[in-house]
C-alpha cells in the first residue's frame, strides 16, 4: 500500500546520536553534483521557491559528511551533456528561464538520468529522496523496534447546561482505585450567554478548569498540558508530571458547525499529541440537537472529520486530519436519541434496567450500523440509564412541558490498536446540569522504541538504500490522464481518482509543482489528495482530485471570466513529469452573483446565455440605462426565499440558529437557479441558512465596501446610520431596506421564535457589513450596533 506524505514526517525518526555514523561508499569517484536544467527552469520559474523542497533537519546527521564534501564543489553538467565537458558553467545559466512553453515541456517529457549519476541524484540534498526512502521503511518496519507499554487514559464528558460549578467533580473525575495516567476532560454547553455566542469569551472556562484540576485523583500529580475551547465546548488535557517529559507535537484545533457551518455553539474542538512513539487525536464534540436531526448529527461528525485539521512541523507537509492518527478518542454530546418508543415505554425499560433493548432503539448505534457514521469506531457495552434529560438539581426525569423522552447523548468512542476499556459508567450523584456526566478508562498500548534494534534496523535500511541507489529511475503507470467534471455546481462537490501504480525498480515519490508563473499547482477550485507522497516498488495509490465551488471563485466563474480548464503537472523525482487534464462546466448561480447582475436579470440565471452574463458583469454599478428593461428593485432570488420565510417561519423556533441540512440546500440552490420548482423545497432552516449563505457569497456586501468605514464611524447615531444607507446605489439600498423590515417582523414573534435584536444583529451585521480587511472585535462590536438601529420597530 501506498505511503502518501501525510503519513510520513522527518519528527516521526529519533534523532541518530552523534556516535552513531554510517559508512557510505557510493560515488566516492564522482567529483561533481550534476545539475538538472529541466528542475532549474521550474526553480526559475516559480519565483525561486524552487518545486523541489530540501530535507529538514532530524536526518542532516546522516547526510553531514556527504554534504560537508560536496558544499565547496561547483555543479557540474547537465543531465543532458552526461558530464562529458562541461563542469564550468555556473548557477546562473543553469536556472535560465526556458524560451517557450514547446522548450520546457520537450524538457520535461524527456528527463531522464544515466546509469552513472542516479546515486548521487538521490543523495542530493535539495531531493531529500534518500530521508523520505529511510522514513518510509522506518515505518513499514515499525514492529521491529518498538514494543507497546500500557497506559490509562481517563475519558469524561458533561454537559453542564450553562452552569456554575457548584459541586465537587471528584465522584466523577477520582472514580478510579489507582490514578489514571492521563486525563481528557470535556465540556458542553460551558456558557449559554449572549455574549459568549458572540465574542467567545467567559468566566466559566476558569471556574470549571478550577475544578477539574481540584477533582483530579488525588494520590498522583498532574500537569496541565493542554485547554482549548469553542464558545461552550471546552476540552482539557492533562498527563501525569513524570509523562509530560514525553509528550510532543502538541496541537489543537476548533471547528464550528451551526448555522452556515461556522457559529460555534455546535461543532468539536480537539487536541492532537504524539506520546512515546504513538499519535494520539482527542476530539470532544457538540452535534445538532432535537430528536428528528439524526441527518443533521451525521452531517456535523462528516464535516468534523473533514474540515478539523491540524498544521504540522514541517510546513512544507499538508495537515493533519482526525483520522490520520493511531488512536482516535472521541467524546461528546452527540445528542443522538431513542427512536420510535415514547417516554412510557423507554422509562418502563429503564426500569426494568434491559440497557440491551432500549439500545437498540438508539439513534446512534442506528447510524453505526448503517456505517453512517463512525465507521471503524468502538463504543464500549452501555449499562448505565440514559444520561439526558434530567430536572436540574435532582436524578428526576424531565418534568417540563415538553417532557423529553431519555436518551444517551453523551458519548465516548475510540478507534485504533492495543485498547481495552476498563469502565464506562454514568455518574448519578452529580446534579449541577439536566445531563449527567459520563466517563471512561482506556488502557491504551503505546508504542515504545527499542534504542538499540532501532540502530540495528536503521543500518539494514541504508544497506539496502546504498544496494538501491544504482538500479532503474522511478517509473509509475496513470490509468488515465483527462477528466471532465460535468455540470459543476455551487457548493457541491465533485471528485474522481487518478490511481498511479509503482512499476518501476524502485520506490518514488511523487508532488504536484507549480507551473511557470503559477503560485499554486492548480488553480483554487482544484485540489489534489495527497498533493505529495511516496509510493513503494510495485504498490501504488489513490489520488483524490476534487472539484469545489466556493464563495470566493464562484464571481468569476458565474461571469464566464474563469472555466474549468487546468493542467495539473505530476512530478517524479528523478524522474519525468506527467501531465493530467482537468476541464469540466460550471452551471452559472445566483450565489457569487453581484447583486447589480442579479437585479437585470428577470429570467433563471442558468436560462441566460454566457455572453449575457459576461456583460452584465462587466456593467458599472447603476449604470442601469444599457438594458431596454428596467432592473428589479430586488434579486427576485433574494424575494423568493425571503417570502417562503414570511410566509412559513416567523413563529420557527431557533430560525437562524439552527443549521438546516446540505441536501435540501441544494434543492433550494437549483430552484433558485433554474425556477424549477416555482416555490422553496426543504424545510425551514434549510431556507433561513439558504438566505445566509447568499449573502455570505455576494462579490460586493450589501453594504459594500466603499461604505464600511462611514458605517463604523456613525454607528452610536441612528439618523446618521440612516443617512449612509440612503447613499448607497439604488438596488444595494432595496436589499438592506427589505432584510431590515423582514427581519423586523420576525422580531414580532419573539416569544415563539426565540429571537432578539442581539442575535439577529450578530448574524446580519457580519454579512451585510463586511470590513474589506481583517475584522478586529471592536469593528464587530460596532457593526452590529450600526445594524441594530434598523431592527427597532419603528424604524423606516
Amino acid at each position: 500500500m501506498a505511503v502518501t506524505a501525510d503519513d510520513v514526517s522527518l519528527e516521526d525518526i529519533i534523532p541518530i546520536s552523534l556516535d552513531f555514523a554510517v559508512v557510505e561508499d557510493v560515488c566516492k569517484s564522482t567529483t561533481q553534483a550534476p545539475k538538472f536544467e529541466w528542475i532549474s527552469k521550474y526553480h526559475n520559474a516559480t519565483g525561486g521557491q524552487g518545486v523541489v523542497k530540501q530535507a529538514l533537519a532530524p536526518l542532516a546527521k546522516l547526510n553531514q559528511h556527504r554534504k560537508s564534501e560536496k558544499s565547496s564543489e561547483k555543479r557540474g553538467s547537465s543531465e543532458k551533456e552526461k558530464g562529458a565537458n562541461s563542469g564550468t558553467q555556473n548557477s546562473k545559466q543553469a536556472y535560465a528561464v526556458p524560451e517557450s512553453r514547446e522548450d520546457r515541456n520537450d524538457l520535461v517529457r524527456s528527463s531522464s538520468h544515466t546509469t552513472s549519476n542516479k546515486a548521487q541524484i538521490l543523495a542530493m540534498p535539495q531531493f531529500g529522496l534518500r530521508d523520505n526512502l529511510i522514513k518510509c521503511e522506518l515505518l513499514k518496519n515499525e514492529n521491529l523496534y518498538t514494543y507497546t507499554e500500557d497506559f490509562s487514559f481517563f475519558l469524561g464528558t458533561y454537559n453542564v447546561n450553562g452552569q456554575t460549578p457548584k459541586e465537587s467533580l471528584r465522584p466523577w473525575l477520582s472514580c478510579t482505585a489507582t490514578p489514571p495516567d492521563m486525563y481528557c476532560v470535556g465540556f458542553q454547553e460551558l456558557d449559554l450567554s449572549k455574549e459568549a455566542f458572540f465574542f467567545n469569551d467567559t468566566p466559566k472556562e476558569l471556574e470549571w478548569t478550577k475544578a477539574v484540576s481540584e477533582a483530579l485523583h488525588p494520590d498522583a500529580k498532574y500537569a496541565l498540558v493542554k485547554l482549548v475551547r469553542l464558545v461552550g465546548i471546552m476540552l482539557i488535557f492533562y498527563v501525569k508530571k513524570k509523562y509530560a517529559q514525553f509528550i510532543s507535537d502538541v496541537e489543537a484545533e476548533t471547528v464550528g458547525t451551526g448555522i452556515m457551518g461556522r457559529m460555534g455553539n455546535k461543532g468539536a474542538v480537539a487536541i492532537r499529541f504524539r506520546f512515546h512513539n504513538s499519535d494520539i487525536c482527542v476530539v470532544n464534540s457538540h452535534l445538532a440537537a432535537h430528536i428528528e436531526e439524526y441527518e443533521r448529527r451525521n452531517q456535523d461528525y462528516k464535516d468534523i472529520c473533514s474540515r478539523l485539521q491540524f498544521r504540522q512541523l514541517d510546513p512544507t507537509q499538508p495537515p493533519l486530519t482526525i483520522m490520520k492518527h493511531d488512536v482516535v478518542l472521541w467524546i461528546g454530546d452527540l445528542n443522538y436519541r431513542i427512536t420510535e418508543l415514547d417516554v412510557s415505554n423507554v422509562k418502563e425499560l429503564i426500569s426494568k434496567k434491559d440497557f440491551e433493548t432500549l439500545h437498540s432503539y438508539d439513534q446512534l448505534k442506528r447510524q453505526i450500523d448503517e456505517k453512517a457514521v463512525f465507521v471503524g469506531f468502538v463504543e464500549g457495552e452501555i449499562d448505565f440509564q440514559p444520561t439526558y434529560k434530567y430536572d436540574t438539581g435532582s436524578d428526576k426525569w424531565d418534568t417540563s412541558e415538553k417532557c423529553r423522552v431519555p436518551a444517551w447523548c453523551d458519548r465516548i468512542l475510540w478507534t485504533g490498536k492495543n485498547i481495552m476499556q476498563q469502565h464506562y459508567q454514568s455518574h448519578m450523584t452529580l446534579k449541577t446540569s439536566d445531563h449527567k456526566p459520563v466517563s471512561s478508562l482506556l488502557v491504551i498500548g503505546i508504542k515504545k522504541v527499542n534504542a538499540e534494534v532501532y540502530k540495528k534496523t536503521f543500518e539494514e535500511i541504508v544497506r539496502n538504500i546504498d544496494k538501491m541507489e544504482n538500479e532503474c529511475i522511478p517509473s509509475v503507470t496513470l490509468f488515465k490522464r483527462e477528466f471532465h467534471f460535468k455540470d459543476v455546481k455551487y457548493m457541491q462537490r465533485r471528485a474522481e481518482t487518478l490511481s498511479l501504480f509503482n512499476d518501476g525498480q524502485v520506490p518514488c515519490q511523487f508532488e504536484f509543482i507549480q507551473k511557470p508563473n503559477e503560485s499554486t499547482y492548480c488553480k483554487p477550485w482544484l485540489t489534489a489528495d495527497p498533493p505529495k507522497g511516496f509510493i513503494a516498488q510495485g504498490g501504488s495509490v489513490d489520488i483524490e482530485l476534487e472539484v469545489f465551488v466556493n464563495r470566493s471563485t464562484a464571481p468569476e466563474l458565474n461571469a464566464g471570466k474563469e472555466q474549468i480548464e487546468d493542467i495539473l503537472v505530476l512530478h517524479l523525482e528523478r524522474g519525468k513529469d506527467y501531465f493530467i487534464s482537468v476541464t469540466g462546466n460550471y452551471l452559472p448561480s445566483c450565489y457569487g452573483s453581484s447583486i447589480h447582475s442579479l437585479c437585470q436579470l428577470r429570467e433563471p440565471i442558468q436560462d441566460m446565455p454566457q455572453e449575457t452574463l459576461r456583460d452584465m458583469a462587466e456593467m458599472v454599478g447603476g449604470d442601469d440605462d444599457r438594458n431596454a428593461e428596467k432592473p428589479l428593485d430586488i434579486p427576485k432570488e433574494l424575494w423568493m426565499m425571503v417570502d417562503h420565510l414570511f410566509r412559513n417561519a416567523l413563529n420557527q423556533e431557533d430560525i437562524f440558529q439552527q443549521p438546516g441540512l446540505r441536501t435540501e440546500f441544494a434543492e433550494i440552490r437549483d430552484c433558485l437557479d433554474t425556477g424549477i420548482p416555482d416555490s422553496l423545497p426543504g424545510s425551514n432552516h434549510s431556507a433561513a441558512e439558504a438566505l445566509l449563505l447568499f449573502l455570505d457569497a455576494l462579490p460586493e456586501p450589501v453594504v459594500p465596501y466603499s461604505s464600511y468605514q462611514q458605517c463604523l464611524e456613525s454607528c452610536s447615531n441612528a439618523s446618521q446610520c440612516e443617512k449612509v444607507i440612503s447613499m448607497l446605489p439604488q438596488c444595494h439600498k432595496n436589499v438592506f431596506n427589505y432584510l431590515a423590515a423582514f427581519l423586523r417582523e420576525l422580531l414580532k414573534n419573539s416569544a415563539s421564535n426565540r429571537l432578539d435584536a442581539n442575535i439577529l444583529a450578530t448574524i446580519f451585521a457580519s454579512l451585510l457589513l463586511k470590513s474589506p480587511t481583517k475584522q478586529d472585535i471592536a469593528e464587530k462590536r460596532k457593526t452590529q450596533e450600526f445594524f441594530q438601529h434598523f431592527l427597532a420597530q419603528g424604524s423606516s
